[in-house]
């Protein structure tokens, strides 16, 4: 077996102590990475071509755990976001939301929404889990799929803790994360089908300590995924083989996302019990990035009507 590639990052390219960064997207309009803090409610954005001192960041009510542009709206104005309930449209200029569609009816308070992403078809695919302040995560999760304004499908029950959802190059297989599981499945998709979609197979376990998190796919088909408690980013092959990894300074790797061949990881704080020196913990919550040489799949936009 060929020796797999190797990256390391020593160096934060932002140090904001997020208590749990996540969602980074790539915002191609204004050359601008944003990337949310779920914890502390928080939306980040970090303008690329101005450096680390254009941090602004949008103060929220509660738990956002992922973003999307919408199709024919301009980011810079309004963005898709994942808040507690299901989906909403946030106004970045006055930092207000209104839902637009909502996991459970009625609202369920054990539980918020985590990560997801638009599908080929314009669709937004959203996990829901144990909200933080229930103590330990519990199988009352989903995995939803929005089309528009109409009432959201359940299309996976019983989850823990469901994560990233990409798809590759070609579009034809859809990828999810069931971290607690620690396990990718992949899913035959028909995008020409109006995204017709076949039962879930197991595509890659992992074996270790830690949880894959959140992954972006590069324009090869290999999938780029954070593992959580590991200190590392994963780089998985179209046949599911560890072909590559990032190791990073601090131990909470949550998700990646491409900005040409740079890859940008966000990380999240360090809990009291946890293994690491103290320049781990200083680093925990900080966002990296890393030259890989290759360029990753870009974004669908969300069809809102």
């Amino acid at each position: 077996m060929a020796p797999i590639q190797q990256w390391t990052v020593e160096e934060p390219y932002l140090n904001l102590h997020c208590a749990l960064g996540e969602g980074p997207y790539y915002e191609k309009e204004t050359n601008t990475l944003r990337f949310v803090d779920i914890k502390k409610h928080r939306v980040h954005s970090v303008n690329l071509g101005e450096g680390p001192s254009s941090l602004k960041t949008l103060q929220l009510d509660g738990p956002v755990g992922v973003t999307a542009d919408i199709e024919g709206v301009d980011p810079a104005e309004k963005i898709l976001v994942g808040l507690k309930y299901g989906l909403a449209v946030l106004d970045r200029r006055t930092g207000e939301y209104e839902y637009i569609n909502k996991t459970y009816e009625p609202h369920n308070e054990r539980v918020r929404t985590n990560d997801g992403a638009v599908d080929p078809n314009g669709r937004f695919w959203l996990g829901s889990m144990t909200d933080f302040n229930l103590g330990d995560f519990q199988p009352e999760g989903g995995l939803h799929r929005f089309d528009g304004k109409t009432p959201q499908q359940q299309v996976l029950t019983d989850l823990t803790i469901p994560n990233s959802i990409g798809w590759s190059p070609d579009t034809k297989t859809m990828y999810f994360t069931h971290s607690s599981a620690r396990t990718i499945h992949a899913f035959d998709y028909d995008a020409a089908a109006g995204g017709r979609y076949g039962a879930p197979r197991v595509f890659y376990v992992h074996d270790g300590p830690g949880e894959p998190d959140g992954f972006r796919v590069d324009e090869e088909g290999n999938l780029w995924h954070a593992v959580y408690g590991e200190g590392r980013v994963l780089k998985i092959s179209p046949a599911g083989q560890l072909v590559g990894e990032v190791r990073l300074p601090t131990r909470n790797i949550t998700c990646t996302q491409f900005v040409g061949t740079e890859l940008f990881c966000t990380t999240a704080s360090m809990d009291p019990g946890d293994d690491g020196d103290d320049r781990a913990r200083e680093l925990g919550g900080a966002l990296f990035r890393v030259d890989v040489g290759v360029r990753g799949v870009d974004f669908y936009r969300f069809k809102l009507e």
